[in-house]
């Protein structure tokens, strides 16, 4: 997994995979999900980023056991 963000269009981006994406779908507004020919999820745009969340240039990783 992946994660970027980028300041210029303040876009955060998770890609779960490095599948090409077929289609892409805006779930909510500003939160949008990209998907492989196959269905399954490979991506995922949050929009406005520093706007729905206190720092999208801060990324805390846990691994729950």
């Amino acid at each position: 997994m992946k994660v970027q963000y980028d300041p210029e269009v303040d876009v955060l981006r998770f890609l779960l995979s490095d599948a090409p994406v077929e289609e892409s779908d805006e779930t909510r507004p500003g939160v949008i999900l990209d998907y492989h020919k196959s269905g399954n999820i490979v991506g995922l745009e949050i929009l406005d980023a520093s706007k729905r969340m206190g720092n999208p240039m801060s990324v805390e990783y846990a691994i729950a056991r």
